[in-house]
């Protein structure tokens, strides 16, 4: 995977402001997501998939013959604060929602949103509780932690034979998720894990973890969280001369991992859909990023594609109204997209939804084994 470079403060910034233009030739749309804090580099990847859709889409005319208008909203992955942007968007008058990131802010944004008739299409939210417990406004174009903790699971009881497993989570409401759909899949193939527990988000010294980890004999660790704790227990821990084999999920395929754990993430592996961006659905998208210097991988191309398979939804309706667009999005496809068709299901999944096992290597982190 080659590196580009994501835009700066400077350009992200100047994103956030909405142009002008007639108010009868708008639809606004709504892009929420952690555009700061600990989190904020998924939501670059959120915000450069959007805005590459809607300029894609406004070069093309529009949508029923009005352009596409941007709101962004940062909502730092705290629960309180994406309800504050949900409200925010709803009072914009936004149509739909492309966001939120973490499932912690979803989660609680998705009641506005469905209090107020809007559409909400997450790109990265993979909390089976999401859309569980979700409405017909709720959508979402990744998987769900149901699908990938299966999939790790699977793959370590396959090619771990005899290892020593820790499951360790944030607590939060994706790190435990994901983890504890972890533990649950290794239970059900026989495979105990020797130790279970979760770890403070945010902490700045995880020694005494590791020291635990070291004395339990742990020779494999899955991580449910994100990159910038687990980088941060991969590089104190590797300090500390332990380097077990770490296992992790999609918030950890993001070049922000290694910025924080350097060469202990060496050798990691994670759990994350195939790569959209080699796809050939995805090759003018990719082409128009690479050329802006702009790295299409991680969620990116997932964000792209909620804008896009709302667009093509709407087209079909013949309407922007957010009810209609719900039906029509559950009713038709596939919806031709970046990712590749797409269908939904009944409760706002993404029909078949896969995952693959990619692996850190120098740096650089690429598909290791297909599911």
């Amino acid at each position: 995977m080659k590196k580009y470079l994501f835009c700066t403060a400077a350009t992200l910034a100047l994103g956030l402001a909405v142009a002008a233009a007639p108010a009868q030739a708008q639809t606004k749309i709504g892009v929420a997501g952690p555009l700061t804090g600990s989190n904020a580099a998924f939501g670059v990847q959120l915000k450069v998939g959007a805005d590459q859709a809607i300029a894609d889409i406004n070069a093309k005319g529009g949508v029923l013959g009005k352009k596409l208008v941007e709101i962004v909203q940062d909502d730092a992955c705290d629960p309180k604060q994406a309800v504050t942007a949900a409200n925010q968007l709803v009072s914009d008058g936004v149509v739909m929602v492309d966001g939120h990131f973490c499932s912690a802010s979803s989660i609680p944004a998705s009641k506005v949103y469905t209090d107020n008739g809007i559409l909400e299409i997450s790109p990265g939210s993979t909390n089976p509780n999401y859309t569980d417990d979700g409405s017909a406004f709720t959508f979402r174009t990744c998987g769900r932690d149901d699908q990938q903790g299966k999939v790790a699971a699977d793959y370590i009881a396959k090619h771990f034979k005899g290892a020593k497993i820790a499951v360790l989570d944030d607590n939060s409401t994706y790190g435990k998720g994901i983890a504890d759909q972890v533990r649950m899949n290794l239970k059900k193939l026989g495979i105990p894990d020797a130790y279970d527990t979760s770890y403070t988000a945010g902490d700045k010294d995880y020694s005494a973890l590791i020291s635990r980890l070291k004395q339990q004999g742990i020779t494999l660790v899955y991580i449910g969280g994100y990159y910038a704790d687990s980088g941060l227990i991969m590089r104190q821990g590797a300090a500390q001369g332990y380097t077990p084999q770490y296992f992790s999920e999609d918030a950890a395929v993001t070049s922000a991992l290694w910025q924080v754990a350097g060469p202990s993430a060496e050798g990691m592996l994670m759990t994350f859909p195939p790569p959209a961006e080699t796809g050939s659905a995805a090759a003018t998208v990719v082409a128009e990023l690479k050329a802006k210097n702009i790295d299409p991988s991680g969620y990116v191309l997932y964000s792209y594609a909620t804008i896009q398979a709302w667009a093509e939804a709407a087209k079909k309706a013949h309407s922007t109204k957010p009810a209609l667009v719900a039906k029509e999005l559950k009713a038709g496809g596939p919806w031709p997209t970046v990712l590749g068709p797409i269908k939904f299901d009944a409760k706002g999944d993404v029909v078949n939804a896969a995952y693959a096992i990619y692996k850190w290597h120098d740096g650089n982190y690429s598909v290791f084994a297909m599911n």
